[in-house]
């Protein structure tokens, strides 16, 4: 099933109250009253009521307070009036969630303190169930009774992102000992990946299950390798999570950072909606991703600190770029970042919304 098929009987009460709204159109390629838009890393962030509510809670324990999460996800979209909710959550949440041993250090990311390096490590990685994560169908049990007829997005994070974060035991610029094992050890690679799409395919379909109206993989560190190494090494394990969620009908965006050389392989590997950064103009990403796929993207997140005019001449140039696409979602070519002010995303989405509306 695809997303362009309305699935029947296991939709939830929220996915049937927002079939027909803008974002979930454009994912579909349907026509849409405007373009729509959200931000990724938009719960929070730059956000003073965000700070607000997260002052002196850690990152990982935010994720699993039910009633924080439905705050945080909602406050932008109170603010800003985006077209989708992302539930507010992190990457490494349903490793944490099976007893891995991690941490999220304020400005440095997720730390692992037992890298994943040998065969038998991967004995640490069972399975995810619905109990691991209770937090998380409450949270967005509670969302959806607020969220009206906007959509919530759940969201996970890729194979190779998360194994490289196990790899590496944090976040690394040249991801040589990830590398190291995908080319040294291409049978415990393939398995740490395998192991990996079962559990965040899991998380996924907890969200769906719970109300989440459309999912996006998050493949932050994929753009550091070459296309044929992700063909071979990581594309079957990202086909594995997208066809695990394949039969609840809800839109699959995949996005990655600085991966322009991949954008047909990610299309290909089973998303709806291929992600774009602010790299590849949409009209190019469109011929190299092909027929069959929406687009999101792809303001640059740093046009943000420029003028008002020149954040709508930019916003201008991604729409222009977008004319003639299947379908659209505006959004930026990665996050929100901390010290933007939240004023000037609210001018831009009212930017979007007037310039597109029908």
């Amino acid at each position: 099933m695809s997303a362009n098929d309305r699935p029947t009987g296991q939709q939830t009460k929220q996915q049937s109250r927002t079939y027909d709204s803008a974002f979930l159109k454009a994912c579909r390629r349907e026509p849409v009253p405007h373009t729509p838009v959200w931000f990724m890393r938009q719960a929070g962030r730059s956000l003073p009521e965000y700070l607000k509510v997260r002052e002196g809670i850690p990152m990982l324990e935010s994720c699993m307070r039910p009633e924080l999460v439905t705050e945080i996800t909602l406050q932008p979209v109170r603010r800003h009036k985006v077209d989708a909710a992302i539930y507010f959550s992190d990457i490494v949440v349903p490793l944490k969630a099976i007893g891995l041993d991690l941490d999220i250090k304020p400005g440095v990311g997720p730390v692992v303190a037992d890298p994943i390096r040998t065969r038998a490590d991967l004995a640490r990685l069972r399975d995810l169930t619905p109990e691991d994560v209770h937090y998380v169908t409450e949270a967005i049990g509670m969302l959806t009774g607020e969220l009206g007829d906007t959509p919530l997005i759940g969201f996970a994070g890729a194979p190779f992102t998360l194994a490289s974060y196990l790899v590496e035991g944090g976040p690394s610029r040249s991801h040589e000992r990830t590398k190291a094992m995908m080319y040294g050890d291409p049978q415990l690679w393939a398995d740490l990946l395998d192991r990996l799409a079962e559990i965040t395919s899991a998380f996924l379909k907890v969200q769906i299950e719970a109300g989440a109206s459309a999912v996006q993989l998050f493949d932050s560190w994929v753009g550091a390798l070459a296309p044929a190494d992700y063909r071979r090494s990581v594309m079957p394990a990202s086909v594995k999570v997208f066809d695990a969620v394949a039969g609840y009908g809800v839109p699959r965006i995949h996005f990655g950072v600085g991966t322009g050389e991949l954008l047909g392989l990610m299309g290909e590997a089973g998303a709806d909606v291929v992600g774009v950064d602010w790299r590849v103009p949409l009209d190019e990403a469109a011929r190299r991703v092909g027929p069959g796929k929406a687009l999101q993207g792809n303001l640059d997140p740093a046009v943000l600190f420029a003028s008002t005019e020149v954040v709508e001449e930019k916003a201008d140039e991604v729409l222009a770029a977008a004319k003639g696409l299947e379908g659209h979602v505006f959004n930026l070519g990665h996050g929100v970042m901390p010290s933007m002010d939240p004023d000037a995303l609210t001018r831009l989405v009212d930017h979007v919304h007037t310039r597109t509306a029908v």
